[in-house]
C-alpha cells in the first residue's frame, strides 16, 4: 500500500524520458524510442532496448516535448510508468512540462494521451520554468533570468522574470541536426558511414584542435574503419544549427525590455539539455550574447529536475501560477 497516492514527474523529451519519484528522484533515464515489428505493426520493444536493438522499426514517437505520434506515445509513456510505479488499485499524480509555444490544442492532446496511459490527475508546468529551476535559476526574482534548452530536435530560448516567461524562441536545430550534418560530411568526403551513435560520440569529444576517430562502416563491403577527422571539420559540420541558436538567442533577448537586458548582461545565460554539451558552444554564445553563459551542473537532467522539485514541494505548482498571474 506503500505505492498508493504516489506522485510522478515526467520529463517528456525527444530523445529521452525521465521519471522523478518523489523523495527518490530520478528513477528511469530511457530513450523515448519504440520499435515496431515491421511485419504484423505491434510494439516489441520500449526505451534502452527499441534503441540499441536490431530487428524492426525503431520510432521517435515525442517531437518538441509533444506526442508526435499520439498512440506509440500512449504505449510508451504507460510501459515506462508501470515499470517505476504499478499497483492494481492505483493510478500516481503526474507533473510535466508544457512546451511554451504550445497551443490549447497541444496541451489537450498531452492530457489525453496521459490519463489514458494510467495517470489519475496531471499538472503542467510552463517547460522553460522546469528548465530554469531544475538549473537553480531564481525564477520568482524580479531580475531577469535566461535558459537555454538544446534537445534532440529543437532548442528553446527563454527570458524569465517574476516566475513568466518574458520572451521566447526556438528554432527546429538541435542535437539530431548536427549528428546529420556529420554523418553527411563524412559520408561526402569521405564515401563512408557513420550511425548517429558514433557522431554524437564525436562532437562531444571535439575539443578546440588537432584530431578525433569515428568509427565508419564501407556502405559496399561492410568493412569498419577508424577514421581520423579533424577537430576543426567536426566544429564546420555544426556550424548551421549553431548559428541558427546563436541567431535566435540574440533575436529573443532582443525582445526583452531594456531592465532586463541589462540583469542579462549580470547574470547571463545558462545551458541546459543535450546539445549543451557540445564543446565550444558556451564559448560561441557568451561572444555573440555579449554576457555570461555557464552550462548547468546536470544539463540533461535539468527538465526532470525541476519537475521533480514540483513533486517535492507540492505548494510549488501553485505559487508558479500565482506568480504569473
Amino acid at each position: 500500500m506503500s505505492l498508493l497516492g504516489r506522485d510522478l514527474a515526467m520529463d517528456l523529451g525527444a530523445a529521452s524520458t525521465r521519471i522523478y519519484v518523489r523523495r527518490r528522484g530520478i528513477v528511469l533515464d530511457e530513450p523515448s524510442a519504440v520499435t515496431v515489428d515491421g511485419r504484423t505493426g505491434k510494439v516489441i520493444r520500449y526505451g534502452t532496448e527499441a534503441a540499441h536493438g536490431a530487428g524492426g522499426e525503431t520510432c521517435w514517437p515525442v517531437s518538441g516535448g509533444l506526442p508526435a505520434d499520439i498512440e506509440l506515445a500512449r504505449r510508451m509513456i504507460r510501459h515506462f510508468v508501470r515499470k517505476v510505479h504499478w499497483h492494481p488499485f492505483s493510478r500516481p499524480r503526474m507533473v510535466m512540462a508544457l512546451p511554451d509555444d504550445s497551443t490549447p490544442i497541444d496541451r489537450t492532446a498531452l492530457c489525453d494521451v496521459v490519463f489514458e496511459a494510467e495517470a489519475s490527475g496531471i499538472v503542467l508546468i510552463p517547460h522553460a520554468l522546469a528548465a530554469a529551476l531544475g538549473a537553480g535559476l531564481p525564477v520568482s526574482d524580479c531580475a531577469g533570468s535566461m535558459v537555454i534548452d538544446i534537445g534532440r530536435d529543437s532548442a528553446r530560448i527563454a527570458v524569465l522574470s517574476r516566475g513568466d516567461v518574458v520572451a521566447y524562441g526556438a528554432v527546429p536545430y538541435g542535437g539530431h541536426a548536427v549528428n546529420m550534418s556529420l554523418i553527411r560530411l563524412v559520408e561526402r568526403e569521405h564515401g563512408l558511414l557513420i550511425d548517429e551513435a558514433e557522431a554524437e560520440s564525436a562532437k562531444r569529444r571535439a575539443g578546440t584542435g588537432g584530431w578525433i576517430t569515428v568509427r565508419a562502416r564501407d556502405p559496399d563491403s561492410g568493412q569498419e574503419h577508424a577514421l581520423p577527422l579533424p577537430v576543426q571539420r567536426v566544429h564546420e559540420a555544426a556550424d548551421r544549427p549553431i548559428e541558427a541558436i546563436v541567431g535566435e538567442a540574440m533575436e529573443t533577448v532582443a525582445r526583452c525590455p531594456a531592465e532586463l537586458i541589462a540583469d542579462l548582461g549580470e547574470r547571463g545565460a545558462v545551458l541546459v539539455g543535450g546539445g549543451a554539451l557540445l564543446r565550444g558552444l558556451d564559448r560561441r554564445l557568451r561572444t555573440a550574447l555579449c554576457m555570461p553563459v555557464r552550462t548547468s551542473e546536470r544539463p540533461l537532467e535539468s527538465v526532470a529536475l525541476g519537475l521533480g522539485r514540483c513533486v517535492d514541494d507540492l505548494g510549488l505548482a501553485g505559487r508558479l501560477r500565482n506568480w504569473r498571474s
